[in-house]
């Protein structure tokens, strides 16, 4: 015990005597081959784990995994995915090299805005190229509200193209109001649609670039400004009644502009007198059209805002130094003479302005019905508040809906198809954000089972939920009966004011109504002639539904048939929603 407590009392004598020091050193090389050993099936257990997990993984997320990735993923807006491929493939042709020595490359995949922030925030892409920066404020809320953080989601970004929002009518339409002698503007669309009944014009709804920075521009001119536009201003009575004067001569909106000028393409002059576009989608047209008459631009006299294309990095926790260096590679190549003479040869803008427009090279020009010398005035784009303000009260300025939903439900329509039905049928609902929308619904199978009448949304969405959620599928297909039944009820409304429109949904072949195609045809044509118009859109719900029934009623009325199925009919019904 004694010499235990003298060794104790002094830790000198264990190191002086190295009889005492040979067991502490057996029992520190025990302790650390021990340990040496632990790590060493912990490390084996990782990279097996690790091995595991990349084996069942997406390749989208062991890209991601990579801390030496160097692939750039860019969601684009669809109207430039021409452009923007030529741009990536003559970028990735560079082979640039990280310092590691991995390859840069952009990959682009075209989106619509909504898949497109949906991408973004869910980190399926490290940089997102909209057709406006109006987005990139958008994504930034989303993201605050889903992270809680103050960080922004958008990071570095830049300018490559850029074109001016403006009206393409057919040059005899613009001709009959005084293009291109005097500029018109937004107030002769307007007494031009009170004067001719006969005459269409459209913008898309504000879920578009096109249709909210069209919208902006009218507030502008409601409140007699081009820059420096308020929330006052916004709000404003008159700026109010001036906007609502405009918006009530609008046959219909729509889900966007590269699907107005496709349409344009197949149907010609009858299908609209004028639209909202961009330019570079007059020149692309007019490149195209075979047979067609020549789309113009107009450009607002009251003045114009402009789709100005930003490529945006995503700061997004999965980001490597890697692709941060191979944006920063192909931002600098967006701004090359390279780069910038194709985004010009697509019927661009260029974002360097020591390019001339009219050059010998240059698409601008009066063959392909613009002015590269336009728009005379440039309204200043108004801040995110007061964009906001403009989307929600447009709400109110807009020009409202008499729609009714005409559902299928007979026996084919049972199990997985009725439900994917409901689930379509809510996102329309949902859609629409305005209570002052009527929406009704016709239900039928073997005949007209039930009838929601015409209500503001603000008093029988709930119903209409309701009815949705009680479908059920039976018995045979009275498709014409139904439509028939819908269209009877809105000519009987006689509501000139509203756009009035139908909805109808069929997986089936018409086997049991009592009025015939021909018929139903013709009643339609000489109601829309003679009553108020009403357009038809119809939904071929799966490879068994009767295309050209369908196609038959949809062109009676001047409207379009879409095709669905149990994956797209949820997003056919949202994209149609825009219309109203």
């Amino acid at each position: 015990m004694a010499s235990r407590k003298s060794a104790i009392r002094n830790p000198q004598s264990t190191i002086h005597n190295p009889q005492s020091r040979r067991p502490l050193f057996i029992f520190a090389a025990a302790a650390l081959s021990l340990m040496a050993l632990l790590c060493c099936l912990a490390w084996g257990v990782m990279q097996v784990t690790e091995r595991q997990k990349q084996a069942t993984a997406t390749p989208e997320a062991a890209a991601a995994a990579d801390p030496r990735q160097a692939t750039l993923r860019v969601a684009i807006s669809p109207e430039k995915a021409v452009l923007f491929a030529e741009l990536a493939e003559a970028f990735n042709a560079q082979k640039l090299r990280t310092p590691d020595r991995r390859t840069m490359q952009v990959q682009a995949e075209a989106q619509d805005v909504e898949t497109m922030l949906q991408a973004a925030l869910a980190g399926k892409v490290e940089a997102i190229s909209p057709d406006s920066s109006l987005w990139l404020d958008d994504l930034d809320r989303a993201w605050a509200e889903q992270t809680g953080s103050a960080a922004p989601l958008v990071g570095e970004s830049c300018r490559y193209a850029v074109s001016p929002i403006v009206l393409a009518m057919w040059e005899p339409v613009a001709r009959q109001l005084g293009w291109p002698e005097r500029p018109i503007g937004w107030g002769d669309v307007q007494a031009q649609a009170q004067r001719d009944p006969n005459f269409k014009w459209s913008h898309p709804s504000t879920s578009s670039a096109s249709g909210l920075l069209a919208t902006l521009a009218e507030f502008y001119a409601g409140a007699g400004k081009t820059r420096g536009l308020t929330i006052e201003d916004a709000q404003a009575q008159p700026t109010l009644d001036y906007v609502a004067a405009v918006e009530r001569t609008v046959r219909y909106y729509g889900e966007g502009e590269l699907a107005v000028i496709e349409r344009a393409q197949k149907e010609g002059p009858g299908f609209l007198d004028a639209f909202v576009v961009q330019e570079q989608l007059i020149v692309r047209f007019n490149r195209q059209a075979q047979g067609l008459p020549r789309l113009v631009a107009v450009y607002p006299a009251e003045g114009t805002l402009w789709a100005d294309h930003p490529l945006a990095l995503l700061e997004t926790p999965t980001l490597t130094a890697n692709q941060r260096r191979t944006f920063q590679h192909f931002r600098e190549f967006l701004s090359s003479p390279e780069a910038q003479a194709k985004v010009l040869a697509h019927g661009y803008r260029p974002a360097d302005l020591t390019i001339p427009l009219d050059g010998p090279a240059s698409p601008l020009t009066a063959a392909n019905g613009v002015d590269p010398r336009q728009p005379q005035t440039t309204l200043q784009m108004p801040g995110p508040a007061v964009v906001e303000v403009v989307r929600n009260v447009w709400w109110y300025t807009k020009r409202h809906t008499n729609v009714y939903l005409v559902v299928d439900t007979s026996g084919s329509m049972t199990g997985e198809k009725l439900e994917a039905a409901r689930e379509a049928l809510r996102a329309f609902l949902a859609q629409i954000q305005g209570d002052l929308e009527r929406v009704g619904l016709v239900e039928f199978s073997s005949q007209v089972n039930n009838i929601i009448p015409l209500d503001e949304l603000g008093r029988n969405r709930a119903e209409l939920e309701q009815a949705v959620e009680a479908l059920e599928a039976g018995g045979n297909t009275a498709l014409l009966d139904a439509v028939r039944a819908a269209y009877v009820r809105l000519q009987q409304a006689n509501d000139s004011e509203r756009i009035n429109a139908i909805v109808a949904m069929t997986d089936g072949r018409e086997n049991a109504s009592l009025i015939s195609l021909q018929q139903l045809a013709r009643e339609i044509e000489q109601g829309n002639r003679t009553g108020v118009p009403v357009v038809i859109f119809c939904i071929a719900y799966g490879r068994d539904a009767d295309y050209n029934v369908l196609e038959a009623i949809a062109n009676a009325s001047g409207g379009q048939v879409r095709q669905g199925d149990l994956e797209s009919i949820r997003e056919l019904y949202k994209i149609l929603s825009t219309y109203f």
